[in-house]
């Protein structure tokens, strides 16, 4: 390529719903965020689209809002992929990125051949359009560049009964960046705080953990137990039954409910607290916040559900969210073993770099690179 020449411009979708600004971003948000910021050495240009955003996005990176035409038959994705579409014919992109909505890189797909379109799967392909049919994800297969799982988990579940794919999958694990995180405490200066962060919904199990402190804190003098989040990942989620049957359990157990904080909150309580339970019921896709409490110093405790495991490997010591018994013996058992809580501390630390956004992005574009030489 002549030093002249423009670098390939690579456009990643978000979903049109989906967040991407300082504080009020979810997980597809921040991966796009990290994986995408430019960079001297990086060998590309490029442009994050997605939906209209509230507030004011994030500075460092090209962002472009898509508002779905009202005048369009179909759903939200399908409305919204036509804006995409109009934009991007005027763009002419090198490789276009969708992230986690199926209907919309096969809608893509079709609108803008013989441009490439990837997807990368951050959920189960068998519950969402376009890919919960066995001939659905064939096709998804055979149709796009590139689909790439956040997990070796949604891979199998990507290929159940899908016998030599056009296209074979490739794992792309989440990442962190590892430089970007609060000052983490060392192991012995860490709050005795147990903390559970996620949605309070029944697939997360904030009420088995409840249930578990109410066992565990009375055996645990100067010890506390916090949740972190709501229904919605937004300061203004409505309340649920559940949530008011979470929040009344966790009153009578003494456990702190601390509503929605956004990313930056969240990332100062995990760089304190001495351990992080994550008891979730529902196969997780990957577990963002598993990693992110590794990676800031805490004991992970955690469900082995989906892609945990392959998260946390042998440096997390597993619960079972149908056992808050079993659960609240292995929260007192580890709070009265700091030279246990030390030791795991420093491996979660170590397990967490081999998920740092630097490794992550040169094997992106190194996948990327390979979809535009044909590969």
């Amino acid at each position: 390529m002549p030093p002249f020449a423009p670098k390939p411009l690579i456009v990643t979708v978000l979903p049109p719903r989906e967040g991407f600004g300082p504080g009020r971003t979810g997980a597809i948000g921040l991966i796009a965020h990290r994986l995408n910021v430019p960079a001297e050495d990086n060998p590309f240009r490029t442009l994050i689209i997605g939906g209209t955003q509230a507030e004011e996005v994030f500075e460092d990176i090209p962002f472009t809002a898509v508002v779905p035409p009202w005048w369009r038959v179909g759903n939200v994705n399908l409305r919204y992929a036509v804006g995409v579409a109009a934009l991007l014919r005027r763009l002419s992109p090198a490789l276009v990125e969708v992230h986690n909505r199926p209907e919309i890189a096969l809608s893509l797909a079709a609108r803008l051949a013989p441009i490439p379109v990837s997807l990368m799967l951050h959920n189960d392909p068998q519950t969402m359009r376009g890919a919960k049919s066995v001939a659905g994800r064939r096709n998804l297969l055979a149709r796009l560049a590139r689909v790439l799982p956040v997990s070796g988990y949604l891979r199998a579940r990507l290929l159940d009964g899908v016998a030599d794919p056009a296209h074979a999958p490739e794992t792309l694990p989440n990442c962190i960046d590892l430089a970007a995180l609060p000052p983490s405490r060392a192991a012995w200066e860490r709050e005795k705080t147990i903390l559970f962060v996620g949605r309070v919904v029944p697939e997360k199990a904030p009420d088995a953990f409840v249930a578990a402190c109410a066992r565990a804190l009375p055996q645990l003098p100067g010890w506390r137990a916090e949740i972190i989040g709501a229904d919605r990942f937004r300061a203004d989620s409505p309340e649920t039954g559940f949530s008011r049957d979470v929040a009344a359990a966790a009153a009578a157990a003494g456990v702190a409910m601390a509503g929605y904080l956004d990313h930056p909150g969240v990332s100062q309580a995990l760089a304190s607290a001495a351990m992080v339970v994550m008891p979730s019921r529902w196969q997780e896709p990957f577990g963002l916040t598993a990693l992110e409490a590794m990676a800031s110093g805490a004991c992970l405790l955690c469900s082995t559900r989906g892609g945990l495991p392959e998260v946390g490997g042998d440096v997390f010591i597993p619960v079972d969210p149908d056992d808050p018994q079993g659960m609240a013996e292995t929260i007192v058992a580890l709070a009265q073993d700091p030279p246990c809580i030390a030791k795991l501390s420093l491996a979660g630390r170590e397990r967490a770099r081999k998920f740092d956004v630097g490794p992550a992005r040169r094997r992106l574009d190194t996948i990327r690179l390979a979809i535009l030489a044909g590969g």
